[in-house]
């Protein structure tokens, strides 16, 4: 961590603890209703895990029915949450790939999207942007879930579609809103956590533990609210890599003959042998948050947000085999049963590494409602990646372990900058025909990605600049949505936004193979129209009709990718076009005292759909890899049933739950004829979750839940038809427990097992076996 942000953690720290030591009981009285609780929305009831909690006004006017809501109790009673984005796993269509407790690379998956199209889906933390996009993968484009703690959060809405005008195309997919807490009274929290999983596949096993402690503390003195809150994580993982290489040739005696290795088959059914695994991380994670709340006036409001997100990762490779006199063998020429392998060094040094990161984020929000005819707000939005180096040795193993020549690859300067204004009217009051809202949007997307050569890759510093890759985007927005009472039970809401963007300062750059290039700049303007038809005949039914259109512009990473292939290196299509997405929803809802029920059929079709496939580098050219390109025209058509009943049997048991289908496929890519009618990539056709909760008193609650999900394929043309292997994508079914129990006022229990049934499966990377997890918190 360097000087500037040692001293920003210290300041955060401090302003922490200087605010703990003030009185508590200065201001006994229940909190003020302002201005930041009156941004308003239809108050619908919204669907939780296991329960119908009244609508909280923080939904957007006029959209459809299917808006999923989750809040700090459910997930406290329900849910196994070491890390936030555990938090969402019950969700309907919704799935996180986090290999491990602590992953930073766990993007999220919608209905009509996979793993690899993380800037498909939106995650807002108390406004600010925890997406990434500055790229659509499973890597640097995923979500920054360190920048939250699940005991800090207070609610989680979640929506599916671009049927809002108020956010991006990047919605298509999916939108979670984070709300975090603000106290009414002194409040203070404490927390540990233990897990523990065993894990064995190939010649890799182990025992893989989790620590984790946490603390919040805060008050509201009058008009001033305050809150602040830490988290600390270790976290041992199993292996996330494995070192193949694939046989080919005839038998042969070339080679130094080994012992250990696993002969399998790739995910295309090539023969292979796995000779060792990668990625068995050793991470501490620490993430600060602090915020201040001022009630200026009873019509007006103010916050201030300030978090810290910081991250030291050592993993480590292992070889499984061994040579005649029992030593490890790492690379080079090698003979296993009567076949020569050329194991290059890079394929085991690639899963030893060291990185190290300190994020930061920061919101300014503004609200005020004058009166019941006007609201508004305003929230200026920054994510700072302050240190980000990752360091990697480039000399075999197991010379690489003590130094040596190696690589650091450095985001410092990556980040992003938001502004929101929007306002709200209601001409004839809260009952009039017409509630409009409108706003305006801007954002800045910046990468810097650079590779640097270093003699050591453990302590060295930066030598000379290998490569790089660097640029931005830009977009300026303007949006409108009028909701129109056409009855007394039938409800329109009409939207556009318009939206004018533009990328520049796009450069590549390579010392070997040679490349350097100053991007183009690109722009491009586009109007989404969207509308929502709402029927609500009585308490028990309702029904939406939904359509939208949806732009999504390129990221930086995917127009300034740089593809290497033998002595060639090229940036192959900086002219990148947008997604363009024509999405609707049909949905019906019908509800009883003691539970509900929807049914939703969706529609999206996507033109130039930014997606990796397997073409010639360049025009002309015989050499054919994989990168990002438009793909002229995809389609996915869907249903979704998502239910909930209460005290079903007995009194205290609910059940809440989800199933649907989904038919994803490519109706044209002349690039890649072999792609036309396939499954789109990572989109599941089956998928369900079901949980049960079981609340025998106040004090005990009981849950299991399931999780299913249908074979995915990782390529465009569907040829990887084996799946239980690396780099493969297995179907699972999963079963997680839990049991929380209140002790008392202050101290509250809980154990868990996540994967119970043990299920051995892999999405690309081996994911975890069954986890067994206990945890104990105080609240004052």
């Amino acid at each position: 961590m360097n000087i500037a942000s040692r001293e920003r953690l210290l300041a955060l720290l401090f302003a922490g603890s200087a605010l703990a030591v003030l009185p508590a009981a200065a201001y006994a009285e229940d909190a003020p209703v302002t201005a930041a609780a009156a941004e308003a929305g239809d108050g619908a009831d919204v669907t939780v895990s296991g329960v119908i909690v009244q609508g909280t006004g923080k939904g957007k006017v006029g959209e459809p029915l299917s808006i999923i809501q989750l809040n700090s109790a459910q997930i406290a009673d329900t849910i196994n949450a070491v890390t936030v984005e555990d938090t969402l796993k019950y969700l309907p269509n919704i799935f996180v790939r986090r290999r491990h407790i602590g992953d930073t690379q766990a993007p999220i998956t919608t209905r009509t999207s996979g793993v690899g199209s993380s800037a498909r889906a939106l995650i807002y933390a108390d406004g600010v942007l925890l997406s990434a996009l500055i790229a659509n993968n499973n890597t640097i484009g995923s979500p920054r879930w360190g920048m939250v703690a699940p005991e800090e959060i207070e609610n989680i809405e979640a929506r599916f579609g671009p049927f809002s005008a108020a956010y991006p195309g990047n919605s298509m997919g999916a939108v979670m809103e984070i709300t975090t807490r603000l106290p009414s009274q002194f409040e203070a929290s404490g927390k540990a956590l233990f897990s523990t999983t065993d894990f064995s596949q190939y010649g890799s096993s182990g025992t893989f533990r989790t620590y984790n402690a946490g603390a919040t503390i805060g008050d509201r003195r009058g008009p001033f609210a305050w809150w602040f809150s830490w988290n600390h994580l270790e976290s041992e993982s199993q292996p996330l890599t494995y070192g193949t290489v694939a046989r080919t040739g005839s038998p042969s005696t070339a080679g130094t003959p080994v012992t250990g290795a696993f002969a399998d088959l790739n995910r295309t059914g090539q023969p292979i042998i796995v000779v060792g695994a990668g990625g068995l991380e050793d991470q501490t994670q620490d993430n600060a948050k602090f915020k201040l709340a001022w009630d200026v006036t009873s019509e007006v409001s103010a916050s201030l947000i300030v978090g810290y997100f910081g991250h030291d990762n050592d993993a480590k490779a292992e070889t499984y085999l061994r040579n005649a006199a029992g030593a490890p063998v790492y690379s080079g020429s090698v003979n296993f049963g009567g076949f020569n392998y050329n194991i290059p060094a890079t394929t085991l040094s690639n899963g030893n590494y060291h990185l190290e990161e300190t994020h930061w984020m920061e919101a300014f929000t503004l609200k005020g409602a004058p009166s019941d005819k006007l609201s508004w707000a305003f929230v200026a939005t920054r994510y700072e990646f302050d240190k980000d180096e990752q360091r990697l040795p480039t000399v075999a193993l197991p010379g690489g372990f003590t130094g040596g020549a190696g690589a650091i690859v450095d985001l410092k300067g990556t980040g992003w900058k938001t502004l929101d204004g929007s306002i709200l009217v209601r001409p004839t009051g809260p009952d009039g025909v017409h509630a409009i809202r409108m706003g305006a949007h801007w954002d800045l997307y910046e990468l810097s990605n650079n590779r640097y050569n270093t003699t050591d890759w453990i302590s060295g510093t930066a030598g000379s600049l290998a490569s790089f890759s660097r640029g931005q985007t830009e977009a300026k927005a303007l949006w409108a949505e009028d909701l129109i009472k056409l009855s007394t039970t039938l409800d329109l809401t009409v939207g556009v936004r318009y939206e004018d963007w533009a990328a520049s300062k796009g450069a590549n750059y390579s010392q070997t193979p040679a490349l350097a290039v100053a991007q183009p700049e690109l722009d491009s303007q586009k109007w989404s129209p969207k509308a929502v038809l709402k029927w609500s005949p009585n308490d028990q039914w309702r029904a939406t009709a939904s359509v939208a259109m949806a732009y999504r512009f390129p990221t930086v990473a995917e127009l300034y990718q740089a593809v290497t292939v033998g002595n060639t290196q090229a940036s192959p299509n900086p002219f990148l076009k947008p997604e363009q997405a024509l999405s609707s929803e049909w949905s019906i809802e019908r509800r009883w005292s003691s539970g509900k029920l929807r049914f939703s059929a969706f529609t999206e079709d996507v033109q130039d759909a930014l997606i990796s496939q397997t073409t010639p580098l360049t025009p002309g050219s015989p050499i054919s890899v994989s990168f990002v390109q438009n793909v002229d025209k995809v389609h996915s058509r869907g249903v979704e049933l998502v239910g909930e009943a209460h005290d079903v049997l007995i009194t205290g048991l609910s059940i809440q739950g989800s199933a649907s289908y989904v038919d994803a496929k490519i109706d044209k890519d002349p690039a890649f004829r072999a792609a036309e009618g396939k499954r789109i990539p990572q989109v599941p056709e089956y998928r369900w979750t079901v949980v049960a909760t079981y609340r025998p008193d106040d004090k005990l609650t009981l849950t299991a839940a399931a999780r299913y999900s249908d074979r995915v394929f990782a390529t465009i043309d569907n040829s990887d038809f084996i799946t239980h292997t690396y780099q493969g994508f297995d179907n699972y079914f999963v079963v997680d427990l839990r049991a929380s129990y209140k002790i008392n006022d202050h101290l509250d229990a809980a154990f868990g097992v996540d994967n119970v049934n043990d299920r051995d499966y892999i999405l690309f990377h081996p994911f975890p076996r069954r986890s067994f997890i206990a945890e104990l918190k105080y609240t004052y």
